[in-house]
């Protein structure tokens, strides 16, 4: 059995919808809301800040914070954030963040391919790294199939 990937989650999905809707579900941030449940505030721009409101039964008291890295319209969105953040009094601000990237491909059957990688675990601190990324790789195979539902109903 090959080793097991600390530091990074990828996920890669064929979507049945055409690039353009599928690039707006990403890079429009409330419509990245309505899939991901989440209320965020703002817009997503290269160099911005979005806060945001987790909606998510159960997740209601999570706040996030997303700084977005760069937006490269129908292929390339990326941001950073803190990881599994889910104690509400715990301060993670001194924490590394980990980079979400989304990439946006046409794929070969038709539809689009969606590659969704995160990484920067291994800089975590060893007490909260392992945990972190058994969450949020559970997490975004759940978000995974949130878009696909969200693309295929429009």
């Amino acid at each position: 059995m090959p080793p097991r990937e600390t530091d990074k989650i990828e996920k890669k999905l064929v979507l049945s919808a055409p690039r353009a809707r599928v690039w707006r579900a990403l890079s429009d941030a409330r419509e990245f809301g309505a899939w991901f449940k989440a209320r965020l505030q703002g817009e997503f721009r290269a160099g911005s800040s979005i806060h945001g409101q987790i909606t998510y039964p159960g997740y209601e008291h999570l706040k996030l914070e997303m700084q977005v890295v760069a937006i490269e319209p129908e292929r390339y969105f990326a941001f950073r954030w803190l990881p599994d953040a889910t104690d509400p009094d715990k301060d993670y601000s001194n924490e590394p963040t980990t980079l979400v990237e989304f990439t946006l491909e046409d794929a070969p059957e038709g539809g689009t391919r969606l590659t969704l990688v995160e990484s920067g675990y291994d800089a975590l601190p060893p007490e909260r790294r392992a945990t972190a990324f058994r969450n949020n790789d559970g997490g975004w195979s759940e978000q995974m199939k949130n878009i696909e539902t969200h693309v295929a109903r429009s």
